[in-house]
C-alpha cells in the first residue's frame, strides 16, 4: 500500500471504483425511497377521491362497495361516479407526466411541453370542431382529439426537421404552431351556437366531468398499453443522453428509439386529452420536479408518471373540495403551473 492510498488518519482511502459503486447504490436506495413515498401519496388521494364527495362515504362502506356488496348511498356513487373519475384522474395524469418527461428529455428543453408547443392545442381545434360543426359527442370526440394532437406533431415534426431534429427549433415551431391554433380555436367559438360553445369551452378547460365508464372504459385499456410501452422504451433515455456517436458504439440505434419514443409521447398526450380536455401544465410540471428530486435516468419514467398522477389527483380534489363550486381541473393546474413557469424562465432554467 502506498501513501496515496492512507487519508489523514492512516486508514486506507477506498478506490475510485468503490466509491463509484457506493454513489450509486446510494442513489438507487434514494430513489427507490421517493418512488416508493410517491407511490404511497397517489394511493391516498385515490382513496381520498373515493371517500369525500358531496356525501363523505366512510372508508369501510368504500371497500365493501368495491368488493362487490351492495351498500345503499354508496355503491351507486363510488362505484358509478367516483371510481371512474379517480381511474381517470390517475392514468390521464400518469399519461400527461411521462409525455412531458419524454418531450422534455428527447428534446433538451423544458419548453417542449405538448400545451407550449402546440399538440394539446391540435387535439383542441378537432375536438370542438366535431362538437361545434358536426354536433358530436362521446368517442367520436375523442377520436377526434387523438387525431388532431397526431396529425399536428406531425405537422411540427415536418417543419422543424432539417437534417435532423433540433429540441431548440421544435420548440420554436411548435409554438408557432400552437399561436396559429389558438387562433383557429377562437374563430371555431364565434362561429358556433352558444351551447356548442358553451360544451367546447368547458371540454377545453381540461375537465374530469367527462370521466364516466363510457368514456373510460374504452380508453383505460390503449393508455395502460401506451404508459407499458413507454416505461419499457424509455429503458434506453440513460442511453440517448449520452449523444448519437456515444448510444451507437454501445449498439443503440438512436434515431430509431428517438422516433419511437416521441411517437408514444404524442399518443399519450392525444389519448388523455381525449378523455379529460387539455388540462393545462400537468406535462409541463412532471418533468421539472422530477429532474430536482430524481438522480438517476433510468428511475424518470416511473417518477414522472407518479408525479403527473399526483397533480392531478391532488388538483381535481382541490377543484371540488376547496371551492363553493366544482371547477374543472384544468383550473387548478393553470394556476399551479403558470407561475412555475414564469419562475424557470425568470431563471433561465428552460435547458433540460
Amino acid at each position: 500500500m502506498t501513501a496515496l492510498d492512507l487519508g489523514r488518519t492512516g486508514q486506507p482511502v477506498p478506490d475510485a471504483p468503490t466509491l463509484l459503486r457506493v454513489a450509486r447504490r446510494r442513489s438507487t436506495t434514494r430513489d427507490g425511497i421517493l418512488i416508493g413515498v410517491f407511490s404511497i401519496v397517489v394511493v391516498v388521494l385515490f382513496v381520498v377521491a373515493l371517500v369525500f364527495g358531496p356525501k363523505t362515504i366512510p372508508l369501510p362502506d368504500v371497500l365493501r362497495a368495491l368488493g362487490g356488496q351492495t351498500v345503499p348511498g354508496a355503491s351507486f356513487a363510488v362505484i358509478e361516479l367516483r371510481l371512474p373519475r379517480a381511474i381517470g384522474a390517475l392514468l390521464v395524469g400518469a399519461a400527461f407526466g411521462v409525455g412531458g418527461m419524454l418531450f422534455q428529455t428527447l428534446l433538451r428543453n423544458v419548453l417542449a411541453s405538448p400545451d407550449v408547443i402546440g399538440i394539446s392545442a391540435g387535439s383542441s381545434v378537432a375536438a370542438i370542431t366535431a362538437i361545434s360543426f358536426f354536433g358530436a359527442s362521446g368517442l367520436v370526440v375523442s377520436g377526434a382529439a387523438i387525431a388532431g394532437g397526431l396529425l399536428t406533431a406531425l405537422l411540427i415534426w415536418a417543419l422543424a426537421y432539417r437534417r435532423g431534429l433540433s429540441g431548440l427549433r421544435f420548440v420554436l415551431v411548435g409554438i408557432a404552431v400552437a399561436a396559429a391554433l389558438q387562433a383557429v380555436i377562437s374563430y371555431v367559438l364565434t362561429r358556433s351556437d352558444i351551447n356548442a360553445a358553451e360544451q367546447a369551452t368547458v371540454w377545453m378547460a381540461g375537465s374530469l366531468s367527462r370521466s364516466l365508464w363510457d368514456q373510460v372504459g374504452p380508453t383505460a385499456p390503449v393508455l395502460i398499453a401506451l404508459l407499458t410501452v413507454s416505461l419499457l422504451a424509455a429503458t434506453r433515455l440513460p442511453v440517448l443522453r449520452l449523444g448519437d456517436d456515444s448510444a451507437t458504439a454501445l449498439g443503440a440505434r438512436p434515431q430509431r428509439t428517438r422516433t419511437l419514443l416521441i411517437l408514444c409521447a404524442v399518443l399519450l398526450v392525444a389519448v388523455a386529452t381525449s378523455l379529460t380536455g387539455p388540462i393545462a401544465f400537468v406535462a409541463f410540471l412532471a418533468g421539472p420536479i422530477v429532474l430536482r428530486v430524481v438522480r438517476r435516468d433510468s428511475a424518470l419514467p416511473v417518477a414522472s408518471a407518479l408525479i403527473g398522477a399526483i397533480v392531478v389527483l391532488g388538483a381535481d380534489a382541490v377543484a371540488q373540495h376547496a371551492f363553493p363550486a366544482d371547477l374543472p381541473v384544468g383550473v387548478v393546474t393553470g394556476a399551479i403551473g403558470a407561475p412555475f413557469l414564469l419562475w424557470l424562465l425568470m431563471r433561465g432554467r428552460t435547458r433540460a
